[in-house]
């Protein structure tokens, strides 16, 4: 028998953007009949006159990683009809963890009284199994927590014994199903590998089956598009598809430059044959650590040594006059979001100008006290982006989307700080906002670069299409309403438009609420 038939809604497949009006049936954790089913019995009945139903979304840049145990609910991805999770991104994962890698992972776990009882992949997707999910997840191996598995946060070029160590790494990742690697080149210790160890960490991914690099690329502002090159260039040399994650160009003065960055994109896969991808999130405002306003050379050395220089006077000073002359005029461009302790709440919400007002100094005197006070904690949203760039970005063929934002909910241990609006509101922004108002994409397409196309780029087995024997992740929804609601002062705030989701033929969210369920799967090598 049936266990869900959805009737009369108009069906996209993933694949052809044109919606054909039909019946559904779902057995188990299957789509098992396509057609007019009107006469069949089924235990669940559902009406989807007016509606669209669509493969379940795939949030191929995800950080949510650890957030699946701690709270496995992953209400604000659920409730804007994502049913896949794509985490280990911008060059960190939940493993491997030995080392200096296994030191900070047990720190960052500690803010929510979770223990690290994980040292490699395996272990860590056995935990989440044991626990149970609402979506299914998969990750990626970040070579950031590779590198400082083997070297700390050292900069300099790697030994040739260190190398191998993290290919072995890498390895080792591969074969217990990560789908390929990550690289985040604006942070430590990421920053501090070459195109050879990149390209080294590449190969051994591809020859361990997942030939797979996605990238944060090294610079999105001035030196943006020399970023683009290097990134394909690790991929020529690795012999893998690439990735370019959140692709951007941040800064007045970058505005325009992604037309040239996609224009490389396209000779590299019409001329070199690569495989080559990216994907975008629908906001004009990127959010990351507030450290990241610092010169590279300030960094070195990881945290102590950051924290000397910042606390030395005279290098202060140095320092300030540096962020005086970079962001004069800006200051107000970047809102804090998320502190790590509790002596600084009430600078939530609040731009790093009225902070400066605040404490009546200098506003980069004032980023620099946070930072210490914070120990390079805080996380900021920065408001430098162009909505233009972002249309372009979207309507290229082989883009697809990305919340670059982890499973967040409504309240308890993962409701804190003021995350960026994508948390909550991504994946309907891009119908509400760049389908029926800027006509960047019709609803098929939408829906294509949500579902079908990262499942082709990602490899996720039988997922990401609406098709006979397919699993049964499942989005029904009203095209003509769903809409992000979540702000920048209120982000804590479901989208509207959708009526259900189901994961793997269970239903996680019912008139637009959370079900509670947690029938989700870990997809290693992309596959339950």
């Amino acid at each position: 028998m049936i266990t869900t038939l959805i009737e009369g809604a108009a069906l996209y497949d993933g694949i052809s953007t044109s919606p054909v009006q039909t019946d559904v049936g779902l057995v188990g954790d299957r789509v098992a009949l396509i057609g007019a089913l009107g006469d069949r019995d089924a235990v669940h009945r559902i009406d989807g006159t007016g509606l669209a139903l669509a493969p379940g979304f795939i949030d191929v840049h995800s950080h949510s990683d650890e957030l699946w145990l701690v709270d496995p609910r992953c209400e604000g991805k659920i409730v804007q009809g994502v049913t896949t999770e794509i985490g280990g991104n911008c060059g960190s994962s939940v493993a491997p963890l030995y080392g200096l890698a296994y030191d900070r992972r047990r720190e960052d776990l500690a803010t929510f009284g979770l223990e690290a009882e994980w040292r490699d992949l395996d272990q860590f997707f056995d935990l989440v199994a044991r626990g149970r999910v609402a979506l299914n997840v998969a990750t990626l191996v970040g070579l950031g927590t590779t590198r400082r598995c083997v070297r700390g946060d050292r900069e300099g070029r790697l030994e040739a014994a260190e190398l191998r160590a993290e290919t072995e790494y890498v390895r080792a990742a591969i074969e217990q199903g990560a789908l390929g690697v990550s690289s985040g080149l604006i942070y430590t210790p990421s920053r501090y590998a070459d195109v050879d160890e990149l390209a080294a960490c590449a190969a051994e991914a591809r020859v361990a089956g997942a030939a797979r690099y996605v990238s944060h690329i090294r610079d999105e502002g001035d030196a943006f598009l020399e970023a683009v090159d290097e990134g394909l260039e690790v991929a020529r040399r690795g012999e893998v598809a690439v990735q370019f994650s959140h692709h951007k160009a941040a800064g007045k003065k970058n505005w325009g430059k992604v037309h040239r960055s996609l224009a490389a994109l396209d000779t590299a896969r019409d001329r070199s044959g690569l495989a080559v991808s990216a994907d975008v999130y629908p906001y004009t405002a990127s959010w990351t650590d507030l450290v990241t306003i610092l010169p590279d050379q300030i960094r070195d050395g990881g945290r102590e040594a950051t924290l000397e220089r910042l606390t030395d006077p005279a290098t202060a000073a140095s320092i300030a006059l540096g962020l005086e002359l970079d962001w004069n005029g800006l200051w107000n461009d970047i809102l804090i979001t998320t502190l790590a302790t509790s002596k600084n709440d009430e600078l939530a919400g609040l731009r790093i100008g009225e902070i400066a007002q605040r404490w009546g100094l200098p506003p980069a005197r004032a980023a620099i006290r946070l930072l210490v006070e914070e120990r390079l904690e805080p996380q900021a949203i920065f408001f430098t982006m162009s909505e233009d760039d972002v249309a372009a970005v979207l309507s290229a063929s082989f883009t697809c989307i990305g919340s670059d934002a982890s499973a967040r909910a409504l309240a308890g241990p993962t409701a804190r700080g003021l995350p960026h609006p994508r948390t909550f509101g991504c994946f309907p922004r891009v119908f509400g906002r760049f389908v029926r108002g800027r006509h960047t994409l019709d609803v098929g397409e939408a829906i294509r670069r949500m579902t079908s196309l990262p499942a082709e780029i990602f490899g996720l087995r039988e997922r990401g299409r609406i098709a006979k024997g397919y699993y049964a992740d499942l989005v029904l929804f009203d095209p003509a309403t769903i809409v992000d609601t979540a702000t920048y002062e209120k982000p804590y705030a479901y989208p509207s438009g959708i009526s259900a989701v189901w994961v793997n033929g269970e239903v996680v969210v019912r008139d637009g609420t959370p079900t509670g369920t947690l029938p989700g799967r870990v997809l290693r090598g992309g596959r339950a």
